[in-house]
């Protein structure tokens, strides 16, 4: 499918954000540690949770969607070697934890989702050995067995990967004795599924200095939670105000949720107003060229450089942008270089954060020199986020642009199409 966009026109009005995609997918992934009935609210009906959910079906569970409510029950692990379904996205590997405490064994399939760079799974692997299971590389999936049961420890991550916290979590909370982890993810949506594990009776105490505590108990609970809102989706529709020179109010966004990003909107001549229901954004005046560095959480979220990169190309002067995340993200440049924006991806580290890709002649490192007129083109939707990028920088730009792939978007934006029009956006959607 594909998108064709008219641009050039300020966006204006106001936009709900939807329920976060990756604390959806995990809480339905969580609810596999009981037998008992979970209800998700605020549930988001993208195709990350569409691809979760056939995973979940697969191992077992019954699943009923109504409006925004899911509702999941897996009374018994179904043991079956069809996980290959889920190739399409990168959550089977968080499945380990629970199927190894309800059955004693899993196997997962090596993992698919956005291409931006390898994301090795050693970590995730290393800390559920290091609890106990046995596990084995198969040629093309993992195969785990911990038939009695798993056992908490110490694990000290060398880098706090939000996928490794996470499959460590799901792990400890059903395992023997206590897990620490040290050097863990604290993002907003660990601290969701964390919330929500406590209401299914999980024991688990978010520390200091990046430090997890996790109480393994013998029984998990049905419980009900709702979804906190993505904070991508709320950068995403900031960055379209900014980017078009439009004035946006998000509602649901949170504003501890984006303490970092909301402190770039006012170094690059944005500004925001905080509400009760929301926040609203908008040009103060004139753009302002700004140096960001990616971080893990409370860090500048890799998955806001993107938009972001759109509204500095719009910004006189030259803006840097320095990954530390990922290897391999900036590939949507070359298509807004093509819409005629004057952007260089180098392999220098321009920053003054540690970087780990340091030397190692990955172009992680981006140089905007603006303020550029956007014009419409052809492009391809690379992954999820650039795909959002490609769309801001076509509504930002004179003329018509078609976006092809947005089978990419769609998995982690709920109609964007129909909700973008609302602001008065000019788009339509074409099989």
């Amino acid at each position: 499918m594909k998108l064709r966009v008219f641009g050039g026109s300020p966006l204006n009005g106001e936009i709900s954000l939807q329920g976060a995609k990756n604390a959806a997918t995990k809480a339905m992934i969580a609810s596999l540690l009981t037998e008992e009935e979970c209800v998700l609210d605020n549930f988001p009906l993208i195709g990350d949770t569409e691809i979760t959910a056939e995973l979940c079906r697969v191992l077992g569970s019954q699943i009923n969607v109504s409006g925004k409510r899911l509702t999941i029950k897996t009374p018994a692990i179904i043991k079956n070697n069809e996980l290959q379904l889920s190739r399409r996205n990168r959550i089977p590997i968080l499945t380990l934890g629970p199927l190894l405490s309800r059955c004693g064994e899993a196997e997962v399939p090596f993992l698919g989702g956005d291409k931006i760079g390898p994301r090795p799974v050693d970590i995730h692997l290393g800390a559920l050995r290091a609890m106990g299971a046995a596990i084995e590389d198969s040629g093309d999936s993992f195969r785990a067995r911990a038939p009695h049961g798993l056992t908490g420890t110490k694990i000290a991550l060398r880098y706090p990967s939000v996928g490794a916290t996470e499959n460590i979590i799901f792990a400890a909370v059903l395992a023997k004795g206590k897990t620490v982890i040290q050097n863990a993810a604290v993002e907003p949506e660990i601290i969701d599924i964390v919330k929500f594990l406590q209401k299914m009776g999980a024991i688990i105490e978010p520390g200091t200095n990046r430090v997890i505590y996790i109480e393994g108990v013998p029984k998990l609970y049905g419980a009900s939670h709702v979804i906190m809102p993505d904070r991508n989706e709320a950068v995403s529709f900031a960055a379209l105000a900014l980017s078009t020179g439009g004035n946006i109010f998000v509602k649901g966004a949170a504003q501890e949720h984006l303490l970092t990003f909301l402190n770039v909107v006012r170094r690059i001549g944005g500004e925001y107003e905080v509400r009760p229901e929301g926040i609203e954004f908008r040009r103060r005046g004139e753009l302002r060229s700004a140096h960001i560095e990616t971080d893990t959480h409370p860090g500048f979220m890799t998955d806001w450089q993107q938009p972001l990169a759109v509204v500095l190309t719009q910004a006189p002067g030259v803006s840097i942008i320095h990954e530390t995340v990922y290897e391999d993200r900036f590939g949507y440049t070359r298509d807004l270089n093509l819409m005629g924006a004057d952007i260089k991806v180098v392999s220098k580290c321009l920053g003054e954060l540690n970087c780990r890709f340091n030397q190692c002649n990955h172009m992680h490192s981006a140089v905007i020199s603006g303020e550029s007129k956007l014009k419409g083109g052809n492009v391809v939707v690379r992954d999820l986020r650039s795909g959002m990028a490609h769309i801001i920088a076509a509504l930002t730009a004179n003329g018509e642009t078609v976006i092809d792939g947005i089978e990419e978007i769609d998995r982690g934006y709920e109609n964007i199409d129909t909700r973008l029009k609302e602001l008065g956006a000019n788009i339509i959607r074409e099989v």
